[in-house]
């Protein structure tokens, strides 16, 4: 009998196979033993093409050639990654390797990178999967004890390869239609869409939409004080015959109504309640009942993403990329890339194992807790088949894991956390509700008191005190109350709140609805937008390509995204637009996967759909786009006409003439009621929102220069025909006070406030300050504050420069006479100290009995691989140790062994492309470098024509 060639994934889980099974050898791209050779992929070796000669090289962006719809696809090696693929295909056609072990991640992209392997290299051999839920060792030999086949994993193989097919023929087609439509007057205008990134957009799009055109409505509350025996209390007024039905029609799409019982939207009626009834008595009823709130479910990789976004800030892609290294490096937590939030029935003896090994960690005390009260036991909410798909719920495993990082350490206790917490009792509550009736007007109020901790004990304190609603003061049998006072409250209706990354993967989770009701949200996850594992990457490319940008935990749709999303919805191409149907494919996906579904029926669906997308944008130009656009009530500046808004501009509609406006200007979009004011008045703004080719922010008025063609103006002097500066006029223009530098007068002049004496050809003074600072208006009351008190209110909407975040803060004079930040005091959390730094020194890393991977071009010392970086091994002496470190990632683009090799002995990687920067957050390629022997530095290529 011959060997088995394991493939997995990574290099990190080959050496982990070998490390579980044990009896290996390790040789430089290999591990072998008597039974067994276990190697590895880097991720995806090889992608999809036509078959060659097949597709045009040349015109492959006109609609001439579309669309393209090969008659098979071939595979070609991805060419920074073509080195492990020769690996690969030479260990796969050794003599002595008769059968192949399917070790990469299981899921979906794991089954394609290995079938795709296969494939390629016309391998014969037959096929057996490791499934994998947990990385320790026992886990990794459990596996291999029950080894599946390789037609078991035929249909999902089948979904694999369908879900690559119909995202190649979707993205290319539609990518290359949309931007042969949006170049066809010139210039080459890349236009990307795709199978599921672009209904997402879509879903961002549409909140937008309805947040621009929300107008807030005025309402009125009620709140009042009554007064009785023993103490003082508030009641709300309420509307006894309010029900949801009333506002059904309103309350579609997963969002909430306006309407509320407690809210009044007559003034005179509100004001007519509080005098009715201010200094009456009031006839007191109130019902106590009991209440009990179970815990969350367990978490699968969308619900974890959302709950460290909400309560950390993390972005979808850091936190998979947490929970991947847990479980594959650490060893600490189950597969993370999961759709399911239960376990296996027949798990309850690997969660009592887990709890076990709590014994000697910070969550000793719930674990011994769950295991002396026998709550580890048969419960089809947290053990269910039926609810567990090929992965289970992600929980700790019975690893614990030491020294990880800061993010490592959040990730990991939400996740323990939330395990502990599913075997607790439900808390249990007394709530109390008590009417107040004060001239037959009806007012409530509620008190809440924590009987029973039960589960909320995980959490602490915190989370107790969260638990609890004022306790109200005790009434006796027919007391009454005293009406002591009722304040009327005047508030206004909000608009829908922007998505976060929290809240889009909740969209995307369940196909463009936000529904918060759980037990609706796990029927619909069948058909959501991508699935946990794509979910972070389609968010990220949709910001790399500049349709969203990332500001705060705000994700907000850039021009670009409100233009492709304004022409597909003029070409009615709903496939690419809406995201309940594109959740049906992801649903027929999965029915392939479970073989429910032929390969074929899918993909003739997906071919269908692409050549009705090429059809529709063939059929119209640009200015015949329908669409719900604007006339604007300014004639037009050159000739008289009108002028009408459409795809792209905002253009005359009379012949010949040739007027008109862009819509997008430096990457922001003109309203209608903008160019309206530009065209009638030649001027407009200052105007938020541009940004720069570095995609910083900016602010800007816009001009009609003579020749009717718009120029940005940033209140610079202007100039006469001679060059010299123009005197400015400030009559009949209100002062906002006095200069705090010369005392002369200070106004609003373009883009600024200034002193009257900083303009004009004999200046004598320099003071000036923008409207606009950070993004943050800064309005004329503001600025008389300013000036005349040395500091303005506290302002709330700055946006930082460095991390793109909102920030609070002051304005004030600073003693140099310029206006700069005042920071408010920091808010101390509740229950929190600051932790004392540790003074432990960082243990050394021992390389005894690991294999270098070359040698140190610093000091000669043999460099070895760990699993966060390549470490020279002087780098842990005590006097004058090395510095050479090459990290494992470098700006977000993995670094693997075969590049470190590479770089400790040419002194240069590979051509890599998947760096981010760290600046402007854009993607660049580069060349890893060895600058002075131990330094890793970049070499950019020669730039491409």
């Amino acid at each position: 009998m011959g060997k088995a060639l394991i493939i997995a994934e990574k290099p990190s889980v080959a050496s982990d196979i070998a490390k579980a099974l044990g009896g290996f050898t390790k040789h430089a791209d290999f591990f072998e033993s008597d039974n067994y050779i276990v190697s590895s992929a880097v991720g995806h070796l090889l992608e999809i093409c036509p078959p060659e000669g097949s597709e045009v090289k040349r015109g492959k962006w006109s609609f001439a050639n579309l669309p393209f719809i090969p008659p098979r696809f071939d595979l070609r090696p991805i060419e920074k990654n073509e080195a492990r693929l020769k690996v690969l295909a030479k260990l796969i056609k050794r003599k002595d390797v008769d059968r192949l072990i399917n070790a990469c991640d299981a899921g979906r992209e794991g089954e394609l990178i290995f079938r795709y392997i296969a494939q390629y290299t016309t391998s014969r051999h037959p096929i057996q999967r490791l499934w994998l839920q947990s990385m320790t060792p026992a886990a990794i030999r459990d596996g291999f004890s029950n080894l599946r086949t390789g037609q078991d994993m035929q249909p999902l193989a089948d979904a694999a390869v369908c879900r690559s097919e119909a995202d190649w023929l979707v993205g290319i087609n539609g990518t290359r239609a949309m931007t042969a439509f949006n170049s066809k007057s010139g210039g080459f205008y890349l236009t990307t869409v795709g199978r599921v990134q672009t209904p997402t957009l879509t879903v961002v799009v549409e909140r937008e939409e309805k947040i621009k055109r929300f107008v807030a409505r005025d309402y009125w509350e009620l709140h009042a004080t009554f007064a009785v025996e023993k103490g003082e209390y508030v009641g709300r007024w309420f509307d006894e015959s309010f029900t949801r039905e009333k506002d059904k029609d309103k309350a579609r799409d997963g969002e909430t109504s306006d309407l509320r019982a407690e809210r009044i939207w007559d003034r005179a009626k509100a004001e007519s309640i509080r005098l009715k009834c201010l200094g009456q008595p009031g006839i007191v009823t109130e019902e106590s009942k009991p209440s009990s709130q179970i815990s969350p479910a367990l978490f699968d990789l969308t619900t974890l993403q959302r709950e460290a976004n909400s309560k950390f800030g993390f972005s979808a892609k850091n936190t998979l990329g947490i929970a991947q290294a847990l479980y594959e490096r650490h060893k600490a937590l189950t597969y993370p890339r999961t759709d399911s939030r239960a376990l296996p029935e027949d798990y309850i003896g690997t969660v009592r194992q887990t709890l076990e090994a709590f014994a000697a960690t910070a969550y000793a005390p719930q674990a011994s807790k769950i295991l002396s009260e026998g709550w580890v036991r048969p419960n089809k909410r947290v053990f269910n088949n039926a609810k567990v798909s090929d992965h289970f719920a992600i929980i700790p495993t019975p690893q614990t894991p030491k020294a990880l990082s800061e993010p490592e350490q959040k990730i990991y206790d939400l996740v323990t956390r939330r395990f502990l917490s599913v075997f607790f009792p439900a808390a249990e509550f007394l709530v109390t509700t008590r009417i107040t009736r004060v001239s037959n007007e009806p007012f409530k109020s509620e008190g809440k008191v924590m009987v029973n901790p039960g589960w909320l004990a995980i959490y602490g304190k915190e989370a107790q005190q969260d638990g609890d609603a004022p306790t109200l003061a005790p009434v006796q049998p027919g007391e009454q109350a005293d009406t002591r006072s009722i304040d009327m409250q005047a508030q206004q209706t909000k608009p829908p709140a922007r998505f976060s990354e929290a809240t889009l993967l909740s969209a995307m989770e369940n196909a463009g609805k936000t529904v918060e009701d759980e037990e609706l949200r796990e029927a619909m996850a069948e058909k959501g937008l991508g699935t946990p594992a794509t979910r972070a990457a389609i968010i990220e490319g949709l910001i790399l390509e500049e349709y969203l940008l990332r500001q705060g935990r705000e994700l907000i749709p850039t021009p670009k995204a409100f233009s492709l999303i304004t022409l597909l919805r003029g070409l009615k191409v709903q496939e690419l637009c809406s995201a309940e149907l594109t959740g049906e494919w992801e649903h027929q996906l999965r029915q392939i996967q479970r073989g429910q579904l032929k390969r074929e029926e899918f993909m003739e669906k997906i071919a269908e759909m692409t050549r009705y997308i090429v059809f529709k944008a063939k059929k119209y130009e640009s200015d015949t786009i329908p669409g719900d656009f604007a006339t604007l009530t300014a004639p037009c500046p050159k000739c008289g006409g009108v002028v009408k808004e459409n795809y792209k501009k905002f253009a005359c509609t009379s012949s010949p003439c040739d007027f008109s406006l862009w819509k997008v200007v430096s990457g922001r979009a003109f309203e209608a009621t903008e160019a309206d004011e530009l065209i009638s008045k030649r001027v407009v703004g200052p105007l938020q929102g541009f940004r720069s080719k570095m995609g910083r922010p900016f602010a800007g008025m816009i001009r009609l220069n003579p020749e009717h063609k718009p120029e940005f103006d940033f209140g610079q002097d202007q100039a006469g025909a001679d060059g010299s500066v123009q005197e400015v006029d400030f009559s009949g223009k209100e002062s906002l006070g006095a200069c705090p530098k010369c005392a002369g007068r200070v106004f609003e002049h373009g883009m600024n406030y200034i002193c009257e004496k900083a303009v004009g050809p004999a200046k004598t003074c320099d003071f000036r300050t923008a409207l606009i600072i950070l993004q943050q208006p800064i309005d004329a009351a503001q600025m008389r504050k300013l000036l005349a008190e040395g500091k303005t209110d506290l302002l709330t909407a700055f946006i930082s420069k460095k991390n793109n975040r909102p920030f609070k803060a002051f304005l004030k004079i600073t003693p140099e006479k310029k206006v700069g930040f005042e920071f408010p005091p920091r808010e101390a959390r509740a229950g929190k100290k600051t932790a004392a730094k540790s003074r432990e020194p960082v243990p050394k890393i021992d390389f005894t009995g690991m294999t270098p991977i070359g040698k140190c071009l610093a000091c000669g010392g043999s460099v070895f691989e760990t699993p966060e970086a390549f470490l020279c091994e002087k780098t842990q002496a005590d006097v004058k140790p090395c510095k050479l470190k090459i990290g494992k990632t470098i700006l977000q683009q993995p670094v693997d062994q075969t590049q470190a090799v590479k770089l400790l002995t040419d002194g240069r990687t590979d051509l890599l492309d998947k760096f981010v920067s760290g600046k402007t957050g854009k993607a660049f390629k580069a060349f890893l470098v060895i600058e002075g022997k131990s330094k890793v530095g970049f070499e950019f290529p020669d730039r491409e024509e």
